[in-house]
């Protein structure tokens, strides 16, 4: 069968390409080949079946700071379709978004159906043919039924003039991709918590404070990023059963995940409990207690705005007991304690997913592609846009956005490279 425009995934790139290229060229036919028996089966789990459709960050500039790999390559891109236009798309289909307070925008619905719905009928409304259970088993150029793409199929073969490729991380559509002549940069994990055994944490489940986060080998060297900086980050640390969540850590496993695969996820991570304030100042505060609380038990005074729980563990690790008086504290202790308060240290063995997040960093190569298209600078009319590509970002809707901004892009030079 031939079509104008066939799209390999039916998941969000996919979906999202498919529709804009319908609405912008009606008289196309475009077709979406999906390999599983449903349709949208990450949209459908993401934010625990809410869909976090995207972040509530406007500024294209400041919106790519959430990419580690990606960043600069979606500047361009983000000004072309960023995340109000998102907002837009949604409203405009009768499926209003609303804002978190940590800025992650959810259908007011509270349920990924109404995203995959909204797709679903646009999908109709527009004519796109949807083909399930048509895995992908070669793609190859060619000039018959005139066209420039072949696909075979366990549902026969298709033609088209202009592909799109949107299967996420999926080992054999990149192994198809590297025989079309593209590079695959290695996956690996790139979202993920980090465990920890540590009796300084120990009974401290579900305690969260705002830390600062920086990454060391076992010889305590520190981590470098790819761009030569230190990995270091700074955010709300959840201490949960099997060691440390959060933000500031789920940052440092997006931006260090090369690092930390290489490192087979045995390093070291040193936490500053209070990065808001500096020695002088956390030295000054506990002198201060020693004087003005110098008859009280140091387990019953707190001069730091820390959890209850984390602060006995921290007093508890730089030795002092529970019934000793601030009066009763020496210099040593007082020295164990700013270091468990600012250079606490604990070694990582192993890491976690998180929730039902399985994000990975590394395919398609970035400098193989035009960011100006999306098209691949190795094989014309070959589009890419998703996760297929070495792009990936923290929690947050952001991997989502890249699929929104990635879709629409694409059915732009698709759109003005045909004619009505």
């Amino acid at each position: 069968m031939v079509f104008d425009a066939i799209i390999v995934g039916g998941g969000a790139a996919g979906f999202f390409t498919a529709i804009q290229i319908a609405t912008l060229r009606p008289t196309l036919k475009v077709l979406i080949l999906e390999r599983g028996k449903e349709v949208l089966t990450k949209v459908k789990i993401s934010g625990g079946g809410r869909c976090n459709v995207t972040h509530a960050e406007f500024v294209p500039n400041e919106l790519v700071k959430a990419y580690p790999r990606g960043e600069k390559e979606l500047k361009g891109p983000f000004h072309a379709f960023c995340s109000g236009d998102t907002v837009a798309f949604f409203e405009e289909r009768g499926v209003p978004l609303k804002i978190e307070e940590d800025g992650r925008m959810f259908p007011e619905s509270d349920s990924s159906q109404s995203i995959i719905d909204c797709f679903l009928n646009e999908t109709e409304r527009l004519g796109v043919k949807i083909n399930t259970n048509c895995s992908v088993k070669s793609i190859t150029k060619t000039e018959q039924k005139g066209a420039l793409w072949q696909l075979k199929t366990q549902q026969g073969d298709f033609y088209c003039n202009y592909l799109a490729i949107a299967t996420g991380s999926n080992p054999k559509m990149w192994n198809q991709l590297k025989m079309l002549g593209h590079t695959i940069v290695s996956p690996v994990p790139s979202l993920f918590t980090f465990n920890i055994k540590d009796k300084r944490i120990n009974g401290l489940m579900g305690v969260a404070s705002p830390a600062e986060v920086k990454l060391f080998d076992k010889n305590h060297m520190s981590i470098k990023l790819e761009d030569g900086k230190k990995a270091m980050a700074s955010g709300p640390l959840l201490i949960t059963h099997w060691g440390m969540s959060g933000p500031a850590i789920l940052k440092l496993s997006a931006w260090g995940a090369g690092e930390l695969h290489q490192l087979n996820y045995q390093f070291v991570i040193q936490v500053n409990w209070l990065p808001q304030y500096d020695e002088e100042e956390i030295l000054l505060v506990i002198e201060q207690a020693k004087t003005s609380e110098a008859k009280k038990i140091v387990f019953n005074t707190r001069p730091f705005d820390l959890p209850k729980r984390l602060w006995f563990k921290l007093l508890e690790a730089s030795g002092i007991h529970q019934q000793q008086k601030w009066a009763e504290v020496g210099k040593q202790a007082i020295r164990k304690l700013i270091q468990e308060l600012t250079a606490a240290k604990f070694l990582v063995n192993g890491k976690s997913t998180f929730k039902e997040e399985f994000v990975t960093a590394g395919g398609i190569d970035l400098k193989e592609i035009n960011f100006k298209t999306y098209e691949s600078k190795v094989c014309k009319n070959l589009f890419l846009a998703g996760e297929v590509l070495n792009i990936d970002a923290v929690t947050g809707g952001y991997n989502f956005q890249n699929a929104w901004t990635g879709g629409y892009v694409v059915a732009q030079a698709i759109a003005e490279n045909t004619s009505i």
